[in-house]
């Protein structure tokens, strides 16, 4: 399929300290839709298969089976139909999503601090491959997000890893993803997850071939992000903008399943360490400085019915 987003090639990255074109086509894009595909980022199509099917088993259980692994208070595990409510939608997401980040034991002294979203990682005993799977997926999205960010702060004319310093213990979700058949009486406001923009820094979506994901373009339009074979989508969230100072957007977009059977994607949040300084002055910005945590939590806040009731 076509799109109108731009698709970047990061191997050159991995070929010149100065990357090639790929900085300067970051910025455009960037700037621009906030939104492009990436080839060349290094996640192995097999691991992604197995990371897909090891999902669709575990979503294609009885509610019960999945409920021995739902949400924990450290914001991982099984979140239910209905459970996410995007700011300024009429009606909760259809959609069901498994979560896991940075697994950390109870004794880590920021999970013993109560730094919020940190703790251990649950997975469930079926199917059997899912916490293998899923684990060696998080670590190979991870190295992808430290290439992609060594071409933003390349494009933002920074060192080219003045990122890593701020990814010492990050802030990673990564989302399994699982959009239910949409029925059309569900009418036009229901979506699969609703307008909305990203809450961190960086996302690096993977999605099957079933699309629905459209991105709001600058004119008002809606335009498709079909998936594209060997493709990530990327795009930037808020904090990006934020510590942009506005030069790199974080857009508005929506996924809707129009077809008859379901729809997975999964989506990394691959986000800053909890304390990691957010000042725009760091790319000659202006604007209030602040934290990746402080930003991101208060964002997730408004959108999670149990984070609600947690704050």
């Amino acid at each position: 399929m076509t799109t109108t987003l731009p698709v970047i090639d990061l191997s050159p990255l991995r070929e010149s300290d100065g990357g090639g074109d790929v900085p300067a086509r970051i910025a455009a894009a960037m700037e621009e839709h906030g939104f492009f595909y990436i080839t060349g980022h290094g996640v192995p199509e097999d691991l992604l298969a197995e990371t897909q099917a090891a999902a669709l088993d575990f979503f294609r259980q009885p509610a019960e089976a999945k409920r021995e692994v739902a949400v924990t208070k450290h914001h991982r595990g099984w979140n239910a139909l209905g459970d996410a409510k995007m700011y300024g939608a009429t009606k909760p997401d259809h959609k069901e999503f498994f979560q896991i980040g940075l697994d950390l034991p109870l004794d880590d002294p920021d999970v013993a601090a109560g730094q919020p979203l940190r703790g251990p990682n649950v997975f469930p005993d079926s199917p059997a491959n899912f916490r293998s799977a899923f684990e060696r997926y998080f670590s190979a999205i991870a190295a992808a997000g430290d290439l992609l960010l060594q071409g933003v702060a390349l494009s933002l004319d920074a060192e080219r890893h003045f990122f890593r310093p701020h990814y010492d213990k990050p802030l990673q979700r990564t989302q399994a993803v699982w959009y239910p058949r949409q029925p059309m009486e569900l009418g036009e406001d229901q979506f699969g997850v609703a307008p909305h923009t990203d809450f961190g820094l960086i996302t690096l979506l993977w999605q099957d071939g079933s699309g629905g994901l459209e991105v709001l373009h600058r004119n008002g339009d809606w335009i498709a992000a079909p998936p594209m074979d060997g493709t990530l989508v990327v795009n930037a969230g808020d904090l990006m903008q934020r510590w942009t100072g506005g030069r790199y957007r974080s857009t508005p977009h929506r996924a809707r399943n129009r077809h008859a059977d379901d729809r997975l994607s999964i989506a990394t949040f691959y986000d800053p360490t909890f304390d990691a300084p957010v000042d725009p002055a760091d790319f000659g910005a202006t604007g209030e400085a602040t934290t990746a945590g402080a930003h991101i939590l208060g964002r997730i806040n408004e959108s999670f019915g149990y984070r609600k009731e947690a704050s």
